[in-house]
């Protein structure tokens, strides 16, 4: 079968396009005819390995810089734009010429499934590829984290789709509720590999990664990381990733005095490395979708510190059995957890051998098949209401 899936910007980094680039590569390797779909490209190479039998496609190149709109900005929102509601995150991609890009590519569409990944492109998609194609959108984050504007346009436009598949059953409750009369599949989203070294449990050393955004709560890691020092000081919090926030973080730790033990990594090519080297990681997020690195920590046999947040840790863990779970933004009860599993190399390695059995649950020969399903059943004609 003939399989797009489309990214906005799939050379670039992110759970999102490393998760799509997985699926791609897997749906590649069971056979099917897959490209991925680029509506921007800002680099010259892909950031995730690519399979060589799948194609990719950039619609609109900006390695040379975001060209300004034209004059016509003003008559295209009003005629055939106003697709991209505001609020939706990446809006500030969506400039007349990358609008027009997606439009015009998806309404040429005449055979096939189109997966798309994030509310704007699902959007367009509902609205403007043919019928003749499968239409599938992708949630990457849970339904309450998007904003009414684009909760708003969800409810106007989603019943329109093939199916909107979902990453957790939490989120498939939700967008049931939202869309009664919508098909909304889980299916979760799949590790590369589950041939991973595990953790010895040798090291001091707490693990974290992720954008430097507010999202993922690296703001409140670090004051409870600095409780545990106060009772650890030879244990280290290594950091890993990029984003605006990083200056803003670079404060905090000097604030609390945390230089000798929090480090900020910046992007690396070789966490499953740094994840087998590591003793435990923590999830601070204040939302998630489905939290892909923390499944992979997961594989290596690495128990988890995380926040109860909506959704995704609560819909993977199980508390106080591969890891443990503490209320959303509760600074104080993260840094007990840590505490707790720092002081107790036994229950580390109890909980990490619980957390490599979880995330079998998680591996491409188990998700694949789930997907191949539901592609071939729209493809028949069927209706997509099972999870």
């Amino acid at each position: 079968m003939k399989i797009r899936y489309m990214l906005l910007h799939a050379y670039g980094m992110g759970g999102t396009i490393r998760t799509v680039v997985n699926q791609a590569n897997a749906m590649a390797a069971a056979g099917h005819d897959v490209e991925i779909i680029s509506v921007v490209r800002r680099r010259n190479e892909p950031q995730f390995p690519i399979d060589p039998r799948v194609e990719i496609t950039a619609l609109t190149d900006q390695r040379d810089g975001v060209r300004p709109d034209s004059p016509a900005r003003k008559v295209w929102r009003r005629v055939r734009g106003k697709m991209v509601p505001q609020g939706e995150f990446a809006a500030s991609y969506f400039t007349e010429r990358v609008e027009r890009a997606v439009i015009d590519y998806v309404s040429g569409l005449d055979d096939g499934i189109l997966v798309t990944t994030r509310p704007a492109l699902n959007l367009i998609s509902a609205r403007r590829t043919p019928t003749c194609v499968v239409r599938i959108a992708q949630e990457h984050i849970n339904l309450a984290t998007h904003p009414e504007p684009v909760r708003k346009e969800i409810v106007r436009h989603y019943g329109r789709l093939d199916a909107v598949a979902v990453l957790t059953a939490t989120d498939r409750k939700d967008y049931q509720a939202l869309l009664p009369a919508t098909p909304v599949v889980r299916i979760p989203n799949a590790i590369h590999t589950l041939d991973q070294k595990p953790s010895t449990q040798d090291s001091r050393l707490v693990i974290a990664a992720g954008r430097l955004v507010s999202q993922k709560g690296f703001d409140l890691l670090i004051p409870a990381f600095a409780q545990v020092v106060d009772r650890h000081p030879d244990w280290r919090l290594r950091i890993y990733g990029t984003g605006p926030k990083k200056a803003k973080l670079k404060t905090l730790i000097i604030k609390h005095r945390l230089g000798d033990n929090i480090t900020l990594m910046g992007r690396s090519n070789r966490l499953d490395e740094e994840l087998a080297r590591s003793s435990l990681y923590v999830l601070s997020s204040r939302f998630e979708g489905l939290p892909m690195v923390m499944i992979e920590a997961m594989s290596h046999a690495l128990p988890v510190v995380a926040f109860d947040c909506p959704t995704g840790p609560a819909d993977v863990l199980t508390s106080e059995v591969d890891g443990l779970l503490v209320p959303p933004r509760d600074v104080d009860a993260l840094a007990a957890a840590l505490i707790r599993l720092i002081g107790d190399r036994e229950l580390r390695q109890r909980m990490g051998a619980a957390a490599a059995r979880t995330a079998q649950d998680y591996t491409p020969e188990t998700v694949t098949p789930l997907w191949e399903k539901l592609f071939g059943e729209l493809l028949e004609g069927a209706p997509a209401r099972w999870s």
